[in-house]
């Protein structure tokens, strides 16, 4: 569901931007908005050099510790976040945090504005404690100035609502996410794009714990709002359009999916221009569309552009890249084209561990798509040991009951039981089971991904009563009679 967040990503860089506005007609106001501007069309290279600019204005115009300083830090900050440079992003956000506080107090609204910056950085980085602190405090500051149904304490919602997202804690997420929309629907009313936005968040909490019949109706309203709010060629309707599109993809409903992918797409490039990131994050997602068909041709052309326009827009070592890296290397491991997947695969790990540090959730996928490659030609002590690091990154990152532990614990099972070492198979696959359970309930089709494997490996052991128990299941959630 990358639209979604590309989305709320635009709406956070202009929000950081709103606190402390420079007065109209001014050299600093010129420069502000000849940032949105480049920013808009994807020129995140030549808005930095603007904003250093701005920055260097408001220092010599107002002093170094002035609240407008603050804003032109947060400027510069979005746009190296925005490029995954989050390195340089985090000091420019910590001296904004730092003297909003000093002129303006701790609980004033623009320090909340900081520390939601702040913690944007450490989320993306998978630092999710920290960004969590920062989160709550923003949010408390925020209904302690403004009250409990202000629209600014509904973003704050939406934002904690997302991070739990990340974590799977999505017992948590839900009821932030209905809370912020209730917000937004009382005081927007019910066609908002403000509600939209809601709406499609609360749609992706639901796609992540597979239930799609709850997710769909959202979405739809999600789209019906934008298409008649912002108009059919609005890049927030393709970013829902692409959101509706893998619902249906993940359903397998391709014929349904194909023509929204499309449709956003042509918005994008219109929008955007031909070359602009999100554009790459559509193409990536057709391409998906694509592989999900076997139709790797296709496929092939869409991520290998999608790639070369992150790696233009972005630079060669942004997470995106990462990603793109990633999608191709498993198209080709999808075809057996082994050798031509593994240097992918490889770049996508580098970058990632450079841009992400080596303890990231991303880290923890690239090892384990790696070690998956490695695991389909035979190479398992390789294998192994990629995704045992997976496991203990995502445990310690993620928690021990995140659906993306069972993930490898499913994998690091699937390697042993092909190597006949049952015993050591089983307790994996069986503590997979548990978590699937517990995180995305009974009737998710991971669930009945993990019931299948487990049913094969008492098929090896002789336990074929004990296989078809599971088999049932497996069948009764995906619909099939047996």
């Amino acid at each position: 569901m990358k639209a979604a967040a590309s989305v709320l990503l635009s709406l956070l860089f202009m929000c950081g931007l709103a606190a402390s506005a420079p007065a109209p007609g001014t050299e600093l106001e010129a420069l502000n908005r000849e940032i949105m501007s480049l920013y808009r069309i994807g020129d995140y290279g030549r808005a930095v050099i603007v904003a250093k600019k701005a920055l260097d204005v408001a220092e010599k115009s107002s002093g170094p510790d002035h609240p407008t300083v603050a804003a032109s830090l947060s400027e510069l900050a979005s746009l190296y976040r925005i490029q995954g440079q989050y390195a340089q992003a985090e000091p420019l956000y910590k001296r904004a945090l730092a003297i909003r506080e000093k002129a303006l107090g701790p609980d004033h609204p623009d320090v909340a504005v900081s520390l939601n910056n702040l913690a944007l950085v450490y989320n993306r980085q998978g630092q999710y404690t920290q960004a969590e602190s920062l989160y709550k405090r923003a949010l408390a500051i925020r209904e302690k100035a403004f009250g409990p149904d202000h629209l600014d304490v509904a973003t704050s919602l939406n934002n904690l609502a997302g991070l739990y997202h990340a974590e799977g804690r999505y017992a948590e997420a839900e009821p932030l996410h209905k809370r912020s929309l209730a917000i937004r629907e009382k005081a927007l009313g019910p066609d908002n794009p403000s509600v939209a936005a809601s709406l499609n968040n609360l749609g992706g909490l639901y796609y992540a714990q597979g239930r799609y019949a709850e997710a769909e109706p959202l979405y739809k309203r999600a789209l019906a709002i934008r298409e008649k709010t912002l108009g059919p060629d609005h890049p927030d309707v393709a970013s829902t359009l692409m959101n509706l599109a893998g619902l249906y993809q993940i359903q397998g409903r391709y014929p349904q999916a194909e023509p929204l992918y499309k449709r956003a797409l042509a918005i994008q490039e219109k929008s955007f221009g031909p070359d602009h990131p999100e554009v790459a994050t559509n193409l990536n997602n057709l391409a998906s569309l694509y592989s999900y068909q076997a139709r790797h041709t296709e496929a092939e052309s869409l991520y290998v552009r999608s790639l070369a326009i992150r790696e233009k827009s972005l630079g060669p070592d942004h997470p995106d890249v990462a990603m793109s890296l990633n999608n191709l290397a498993e198209l080709y491991r999808m075809q057996g084209l082994y050798a031509r997947a593994e240097p992918l695969y490889k770049r996508s790990l580098a970058i990632r561990e450079k841009s992400l540090g080596p303890d990231h959730p991303d880290v923890a996928m690239s090892l384990n798509n790696l070690g998956g490659l490695y695991h389909s030609q035979g190479q398992y002590a390789q294998a192994e040991s990629l995704y045992k690091r997976s496991l203990a990154i995502k445990e310690k990152s993620l928690g021990p009951d995140h659906p993306d532990v069972a993930t490898s614990l499913n994998n690091l099972a699937e390697l042993y039981r092909d190597q006949g070492q049952y015993a050591q198979a089983e307790p994996l696959y069986v503590r997979s089971l548990a978590i699937m359970e517990k995180a995305l309930g009974p009737d998710h089709p991971d669930v009945a991904t993990s019931l299948e494997n487990m049913a094969t490996l008492y098929r090896a052991t002789n336990r074929a009563a004990e296989a078809e128990v599971l088999m049932k299941q497996a069948a009764r959630i995906r619909g099939i009679k047996r």
